[in-house]
């Protein structure tokens, strides 16, 4: 699972980091990323990757009801090519949501404490993402986003068996590519990240141990 997470990297560093050529969002800085709040996200169109706002909470675009989006923070990577909610987005709407570090939490006694999740390089990366577009019934358009999780490297393994997935740099572009369609091919991307290039630390933001 991926409940929360971080992004703290600025504009520029992201910009060129993802090869970014249009901007269509001025994030601001957060410790503390949560669902129901507007993540920054990369799409690729007409050639171009684009930073775009998404609110994180996925509402299929047939949904009746948008608090639906609550339940679908995350989405399994094993079955994201067959259920309903969320096959039609595998195939032609995927995203990489920019991030620096997420969170698990240890259960000590009857404390949960928060553990960060980052790279060892100090890097932003990028959570393998889904996204709809949900048209209210007054017209207005809202466009909402999911993390994609697959099984806990062995980092993360003592405190959850989910961890978002991470998409290794060299199959970014792949991933977001409005002409890939090989369904194994993209499917391959969603493994468990080496766990060599990650590593954690105790706390949530300033007050890390």
């Amino acid at each position: 699972m991926c409940g929360r997470f971080a992004l703290v990297s600025d504009l520029a560093d992201i910009k060129e980091k993802f090869d970014i050529q249009k901007i269509s969002y001025d994030f601001s800085l957060n410790w503390n990323v949560s669902p129901g709040q507007y993540v920054p996200a990369v799409i690729h169109r007409a050639g171009q990757n684009i930073l775009v706002p998404f609110l994180w909470g996925l509402i299929p675009s047939s949904a009746k009801d948008p608090s639906i989006g609550y339940r679908m923070i995350n989405a399994r990577a094993e079955t994201i090519h067959e259920k309903p909610s969320f096959r039609n987005a595998f195939k032609n709407r995927r995203c990489l949501i920019v991030a620096d570090g997420f969170y698990e939490w240890k259960k000590e006694d009857r404390k949960k404490i928060p553990l960060y999740f980052h790279l060892k390089s100090g890097e932003p990366f990028s959570l393998a993402g889904l996204y709809e577009t949900w048209i209210a019934p007054d017209g207005k358009q809202i466009n909402t986003c999911t993390i994609i999780t697959t099984d806990s490297n062995k980092l993360i393994q003592p405190f959850h068996d989910r961890m978002p997935a991470i998409v290794p740099k060299d199959q970014e572009q792949i991933w977001i590519s409005d002409r890939t369609d090989d369904k194994s091919m993209l499917l391959s991307v969603l493994k468990p990240y080496p766990v060599e290039e990650m590593d954690y630390k105790i706390g949530v933001g300033p007050t890390f141990a």
